[in-house]
């Protein structure tokens, strides 16, 4: 057959790839997939504020490149296929260039071997739209090779610069706008926070590697919490991927409370409690994937699941199986795998709102016998309860009257305003569904009458008029939903109570 050969224009690549929708803390994990590829052991993340002229680096030392490694590092899409190395976090050759163009203009690569010349190459946009021709620059301009200078590793590595940042290089910007400045650094610490969420697994052990930002280690943050002795390690499964296997190991992670808050806020992890639940996909140790219920038909984000969390190691050979993408930050689990993490998920999830929805009976255990809770939260032909109860010694001492009763009341106020059970109700709410509470469901209409009559006779004492009682009755939660004596326009002296008598 004929054919036309149709080669993509380069500055419509270029835009193409800035618009993959990289965040920078996604980006700079890119940059140090590369160096864990080359077998470093330190790894140096630097953000320096100089206004339009701001720059991002990431320092290696491992065992750098030649240049002819370096030409083709930074060819766009180079290797799509092919053996890799055991510890190659890479899967389509385009990490170092489409996260580098999302965030920047310019992106300058300098990489020696041990006692060999360093080799620089320079990516510059703008060359590549006024051109319209893939030209890969040799050296760096004056300024860039000032920067790189200082950052130049002693013997082998590789200096990954970033100049021209997107977001910062505008019309108009300063080094003196202290906003945009506070708005670079705060981009720093979420990047830290990143890093030591993506490669925990990297940062420990005995052959652990360190990553720093602007001088400072990253601290690897394990979302498992696998050495804390209170965690639930449920058994892990070998799940089969086509030719391979994925392992899949739950996680139940302590209540809260039995963390100090400093744990609690570390156990929540970058994103918070409720966005960190679900399945952590690793792939060669590297985190893809955070927290997440992997489109999974009907698990969605709930707080009674907050403490399930599930490991799942993927060989990177099963990359094509889970469509990784090329952000490495999303993946969807093959047809055939999507039941057994149906299984293993909804086992866990039950577990862990288990140990939330006990957690007050262990309390109660903990604290004694004469422990009692003051509200009682239960579910009954699908609707939701809330009570208070009437056997704590409180509530009992306010209803059998005495000497002390307004102190009591009083005590017995304040305890209900401080305890309002709103963790239990989070957790016995089953999501979609209409399961609030009903005021009254269920009650006789002489229980409800009563209990307004009460107020009706507490308005009147307080000096309302029978009149402005019954109006004001009729506005208030629930009576203003129900009908009774308070909707009357009159009420006769021999109607309902003669508490309730005509105006005056």
């Amino acid at each position: 057959m004929s054919y036309d050969i149709v080669n993509p224009d380069p500055a419509g690549t270029v835009l193409s790839l800035r618009s993959l929708g990289y965040s920078v803390e996604a980006a700079v994990a890119d940059l140090v997939d590369n160096s864990v590829a080359a077998a470093a052991r330190s790894i140096a993340v630097h953000f320096t504020w100089h206004g339009p002229e701001s720059w991002v680096a990431v320092v290696d030392d491992g065992t750098g490149m030649t240049e002819q490694e370096l030409v083709t590092a930074m060819t766009v899409a180079a290797r799509v296929s092919g053996q890799r190395s055991r510890t190659d976090l890479g899967r389509f050759g385009m990490g170092l260039k489409s996260a580098s163009f999302s965030q920047a203009g310019r992106l300058t690569v300098g990489t020696r071997r041990t006692e060999a010349a360093e080799a620089v190459r320079t990516w510059d946009l703008s060359v590549v739209a006024r051109t319209g021709e893939w030209r890969l620059l040799h050296g760096a301009d004056e300024d860039t090779a000032t920067v790189m200078g200082q950052l130049r590793p002693e013997r082998s590595g590789t200096v990954v610069l970033w100049r021209g940042l997107h977001r910062f290089a505008v019309p108009g910007m300063t080094d003196g706008d202290t906003r945009a400045q506070k708005q670079f650094y705060a981009e720093a610490a979420r990047v830290e926070e990143h890093l030591g969420m993506v490669f925990n697994r990297f940062l420990v052990g005995r052959n652990h590697i360190t990553i720093t930002i602007n001088g400072t280690p990253v601290r690897a943050w394990d979302p498992l919490l696998a050495a804390h002795p209170s965690v639930q390690r449920l058994p892990a499964e070998e799940v089969p991927v086509g030719e391979y296997t994925a392992r899949v190991e739950p996680f139940i992670l302590p209540h809260p409370r039995r963390l100090a808050q400093q744990e609690q806020q570390r156990a929540a992890g970058p994103a918070g409690w409720l966005d960190q639940q679900g399945f952590y996909l690793y792939r060669r140790n590297r985190l893809i994937l955070a927290g997440d219920w992997l489109g999974i038909r009907g698990f969605r984000r709930d707080e009674r699941y907050n403490l399930a969390r599930i490991a799942v190691d993927v060989p990177a050979e099963a990359d094509a199986d889970w469509a990784v993408d090329v952000r490495k930050s999303a993946a969807v689990p093959p047809v055939g795998v999507r039941r057994h993490l149906q299984r293993i998920g909804g086992a866990t999830r039950a577990r862990a709102a288990e140990v939330l929805s006990h957690r007050g009976r262990m309390a109660a255990r903990e604290h004694g016998a004469e422990f009692v809770y003051a509200w009682r939260v239960d579910r009954r032909d699908g609707r939701i309860r809330c009570r208070i109860n009437r056997e704590h010694p409180l509530v009992r001492a306010v209803l059998q009257g005495g000497p002390d009763t307004g102190r009591d009341a009083r005590a017995l106020v304040r305890l209900l305003e401080e305890t309002v059970p709103v963790t239990a109700l989070r957790i016995s709410h089953e999501a979609d569904t209409v399961d609030d509470p009903e005021p009254f469901l269920g009650a006789a209409a002489a229980e409800v009458t009563e209990v307004a009559e009460r107020i009706y006779a507490a308005f009147v004492g307080q000096g309302r008029t029978p009149r402005e009682a019954r109006e004001r009755l009729a506005l208030m939660a629930p009576f203003d939903q129900l009908d009774g004596f308070w909707r009357q326009d009159r009420v006769d002296d021999g109607g309902v109570g003669s508490n309730h008598g005509g105006d005056e």
